[in-house]
Parts: structure tokens; sequence; C-alpha cells
């Protein structure tokens, strides 16, 4: 069978998966998926698909986003503003409100840096048709203002 470019995640998951002290038996029985599979996942003969690489970091305890990098299905970018949207959706200090201003604030970041929005910020995209939303205080912290309004008339 020929390698796939595949060689660097297998490398990676052998690393994981000996830290973790499991053998390849016990990381099959852990995933679902078949020992001989799993091997080939290693050597690099085979590409898993995302499902696949999903079970494994889970069993593993990794992330599934740095395997999808490793293994081509994401590119790295997309993998580092997944990351900090899911730290910003997870963050149980902050009300639903303000992850959706931090994500609208991180998104027109993104923008100005030449970056497309991600994947969500069309959930809030008539909050942004007016101009870049800027969270108020006091009273009508539920609103917004745009730059070219005067938040004082």
């Amino acid at each position: 069978m020929a390698s796939l470019n595949v060689g660097n995640l297998g490398e990676y998951l052998r690393e994981q998966r000996r830290a973790a002290q499991l053998s390849l038996r016990q990381l099959a029985d852990a995933t679902g998926v078949s020992n001989p599979y799993l091997s080939q996942i290693e050597r690099g003969l085979r590409k898993p698909s995302a499902d696949v690489l999903q079970q494994v970091a889970k069993a593993l305890r990794i992330s599934a986003e740095t395997l999808y990098v490793r293994a081509g299905i994401l590119e790295e970018r997309e993998r580092e503003e997944l990351e900090t949207r899911a730290v910003i959706l997870a963050d149980p200090s902050i009300n639903e409100r303000q992850k959706n201003v931090l994500l609208q604030i991180y998104d027109s970041f993104r923008r100005e840096n030449g970056f497309a929005p991600g994947p969500d910020a069309d959930v809030n995209a008539d909050a942004d048709a007016g101009g870049d939303a800027v969270p108020r205080s006091g009273d009508d912290a539920g609103t917004s203002v745009t730059k070219d309004q005067d938040p004082h008339s």
C-alpha cells in the first residue's frame, strides 16, 4: 500500500497514545475503531475520516481540531478561530448577550485585518448592518451605537 501524506498525523497519534499509556487494542476498544485500522493510521497508510479522528481525540483526551489540522481536514487558522470561539461560548462567567458582543467584536477585528468573519458571524449580522456595533454601558446596555451616530442626540 502506498503511504499517504498522513505520516505526521500517524506519528502524532502514536505519541499521544503512548503518552496516555494505551495499547492499540485499548485505544480500539475506547474508540470503537478496529485495531488494524488504527495501526494503519499510525503507520501513515490510511487517512481517517473526521468522525474517526473525533473518536480518537475523545479517547485520548486531546483536541479534535488539532487532529483535523494534522490530517489536512482543517487549516491552522480555522482551528485557531474555532478554538477562540469555543472558549468564548463556553465561558460560564459571561451571559449570552456578552458572548454575542465579544464574538461581534472579534469578527470586526478579523474583517479589519483582512480575514473572513467566522462561521457564526451571520447570527449577529443585523447588528453590524449600520456599521461596527459598539456596546454601551448604562440603562441602554442592550442597544448598540454605530460609528456614525451620536449617542447623546
